[in-house]
C-alpha cells in the first residue's frame, strides 16, 4: 500500500477515512495554509502525527513536491486497546513494547509472539515503529493473526492492566532474578524496552516484577526479537507443565 503526499491529497485520505494509516510525517519548520486543517483530521482520525527533517521526507518521497506532508499508510489494522483490556482472562499474555523502534525487530517480535501463543502485542504510539510494509514481511505473515494495539501512554495501560489483575512482568538486565525462577501462571503482561536502552523508568517502576536473561558470553544483551521468544517460551513451558 503506498504512501500518500501532499497536503490536499493526505487531508482527503483523512477525511475518507478509506485507508489504514499509521502516522503523519510533518517537515520541521513547514509553513502551509492549510496544515492546520491536516493536523486536526488526524487527530479526529486518531492518526499519531511526527516532525522529522525536510530531508527524512524528501527520502522517504524520492525528491517528490511532498509539500511537507506525508501519509504513512498502515501494512495492517490496529485493534482497540481497551477491547484488549476487557478481555482478559487467566490465559492473557500480553507483550508490551517500551520503544522499540526499529521495523525488522518489530516484525521477528510479531512473529515470535504469535508462534509462542500470546494474545496481543502493544505498541506506544510514539518514538516506537508500527506496522509497515517491512514489518509485515519480517513478520512472515503473523501480523495477520496477531491483534497489535497503540496506546498513548504505556506506564497507564499498565495500571489499567493491573486493576484487572494481570501480572506485568518487566525483562532486562538489572532483573531482581533470572527469568526461569519467575512463575508465570495466570494473566500476565511482559515488558521488553527498545534497543539499548532498556525500559523507560516510570515503565520499570510499574512492573510488578523486573526478570533478566543470563548471559554467558561477552556481548552483554540479546536482540530484543530474541528475548522476547526466550522468555515467553519459559512461560508457555510452566503453564504447560504446571
Amino acid at each position: 500500500m503506498p504512501n500518500i503526499y501532499g497536503v490536499l491529497p493526505v487531508l482527503e485520505a483523512l477525511r475518507a477515512g478509506g485507508r489504514r494509516l499509521d502516522r503523519i510525517v510533518i517537515a520541521e519548520g513547514v509553513r502551509h495554509e492549510r496544515l492546520r486543517e491536516v493536523i486536526e483530521a488526524a487527530h479526529r482520525a486518531r492518526v499519531p502525527i511526527r516532525r522529522e527533517p525536510r530531508v527524512a521526507l524528501d527520502r522517504m518521497t524520492h525528491n517528490a513536491n511532498h509539500q511537507g506532508v506525508i501519509a504513512i499508510a498502515s501494512a495492517a489494522s490496529y485493534s482497540d486497546a481497551g477491547d484488549l483490556l476487557n478481555r482478559v482472562s487467566p490465559d492473557t499474555i500480553f507483550i508490551l513494547l517500551d520503544g522499540v523502534e526499529d521495523p525488522h525487530n518489530l516484525g521477528a517480535i510479531i512473529r515470535t509472539a504469535e508462534c509462542g501463543g500470546a494474545s496481543a502485542l502493544i505498541v506506544p504510539e510514539r518514538r516506537a515503529a508500527h506496522l509497515t510494509d517491512a514489518v509485515a514481511k519480517t513478520s512472515a505473515g503473523a501480523v495477520e493473526h496477531l491483534p497489535v494495539a497503540r496506546v498513548t501512554n504505556l506506564a497507564s495501560f499498565i495500571e489499567e492492566l493491573k486493576k484487572r489483575n494481570v501480572w506485568v512482568v518487566g525483562v532486562e538486565s538489572s532483573g531482581q532474578m533470572a527469568y526461569t525462577d519467575f512463575n508465570y501462571s495466570g494473566a500476565l503482561a511482559l515488558v521488553f524496552g527498545g534497543e539499548g536502552q532498556g525500559l523507560h523508568r516510570l515503565v520499570r517502576e510499574r512492573c510488578d516484577a523486573v526478570v533478566r536473561v543470563p548471559m554467558r558470553g561477552k556481548v552483554t544483551s540479546l536482540n530484543v526479537s530474541v528475548a522476547v521468544g526466550v522468555v515467553l517460551f519459559e512461560a508457555l513451558r510452566q503453564r504447560k507443565t504446571g
